[in-house]
């Protein structure tokens, strides 16, 4: 058994090994093939000519793709010490709930959903976005920063490092895994019942009915890089995708401040900048994303400005989240059956035409052209909306 503890250092002295290897690989552009590199290297208790000693079990470290992981995170200005001390900040949480996934401090372990048994689907993913950025920096889509595997125990453990969509100085109100599906898709009591719970698409329709108000510049630019990106994801046979909507009311937060400190004023103090390892939800739909330097905004912290039906004032921290579930008749039927009823899935033929009991355009899996269509839908009419 390999604890916890023993897990995150091995996985920070891999880390910090393969990033200060790199040190020394020269800059250059980025190629087809080096997302298909690997590089392994094993770690002796003892140590070796290249590994330092530790007091951890043996175990190897394979870096995937370690030059093109490295452009990524130049071109969204994350320096090698400020990965590191993020890393080093990172909570460990193998097996987290992917809808929580980029909630997690940077590094963000992948759950077995998103961390594939097939890294090379993975990498193949990551020369997608490697294109999309090029062409596209305004994009929800995930930042990946790297992929790693350690062996140790007898078992693979593959992490991969990902963008954190909110920042940890602003509290959430309320947070939404939106697919545009409606058939069985509602917040279970069991997640109800955590400090932050993750609700869905029928709880929006329920807490939310009027939808979210923006106003008209940035409901199209909004829209427009949803109908960019969704167009990405469709065009590599992607589904199943979400948006991670958290709400940060700000009416609310002022109540909440004056409430504590027993005040009727509240207090308007900004509150304390942050480095910015990624890029923000304003800048994911305005601009491209900041070289580092911090994400302030008029006291934003890169988040979109809204307001909801009672004229409340709202900053929203959005994203694309799992991006990985491919539309493969191969693995859709387990996927499938997981989800909806057996009766429903005799073949993938059901998965294509819906189920007989449930509508077609209900349920959450299916073909990447009409999920993403509806996904778009949903977004841009129901979620988000013009304020009048």
């Amino acid at each position: 058994q390999t604890t916890s503890s023993a897990l995150k250092g091995a996985i920070q002295l891999g880390i910090t090994h393969t990033v200060g290897s790199l040190s020394t690989k020269p800059e250059r552009d980025v190629l087809m093939q080096d997302f298909y590199v690997v590089e392994s290297i094993f770690f002796p208790s003892e140590g070796s000519n290249l590994t330092p000693a530790h007091h951890y079990n043996d175990f190897r470290f394979k870096t995937y793709a370690p030059v093109a992981f490295r452009y990524f995170r130049e071109l969204f200005g994350i320096r090698p010490d400020d990965y590191l001390v993020s890393r080093d900040r990172g909570r460990l949480s193998v097996g987290s709930d992917p809808a929580s996934l980029s909630l997690l401090p940077i590094p963000s372990p992948c759950s077995r959903k998103e961390t594939l048994k097939q890294p090379g689907r993975f990498r193949r993913v990551s020369l997608m976005f490697f294109q999309n950025l090029n062409q596209n920096p305004r994009t929800l889509l995930p930042k990946f920063y790297g992929l790693y595997c350690v062996q140790a125990g007898g078992k693979n453990i593959r992490i991969v490092v990902m963008n954190n969509l909110l920042p940890r100085s602003v509290k959430m109100h309320l947070k939404y895994d939106l697919k545009g599906s409606t058939y069985k898709r509602r917040a279970s009591q069991k997640e109800r019942e955590k400090v932050f719970p993750t609700y869905k698409d029928l709880d929006f329709m329920q807490d939310i009915p009027d939808g979210l108000f923006l106003d008209s510049d940035m409901y199209n630019a909004l829209c427009k890089t949803l109908q960019r990106d969704c167009l990405v994801l469709q065009s590599f046979k992607i589904m199943d995708y979400s948006l991670l909507v958290a709400i940060h009311n700000m009416d609310l937060a002022q109540r909440e401040h004056a409430a504590a400190d027993g005040t009727a004023q509240a207090d308007t103090r900004r509150p304390a900048a942050q480095k910015a390892l990624y890029s923000t939800a304003m800048e994911s739909i305005q601009g491209e994303a900041r070289r580092g330097g911090t994400i302030e905004t008029d006291d934003q912290m890169g988040g979109i400005p809204a307001r909801n039906a009672r004229g409340e004032r709202l900053l929203l921290y959005i994203g694309i989240i799992d991006v990985l579930q491919s539309y493969r008749a191969r693995g859709c039927l387990p996927l499938f059956q997981q989800r909806y009823p057996l009766e429903c899935v005799t073949n993938c033929w059901s998965l294509v035409n819906g189920c007989g009991l449930a509508p077609q355009d209900t349920v959450s899996v299916h073909r990447p052209s009409f999920y993403a269509e509806r996904f778009q839908r949903f977004m841009c009419n129901t979620v988000f909306k013009k304020i009048p």
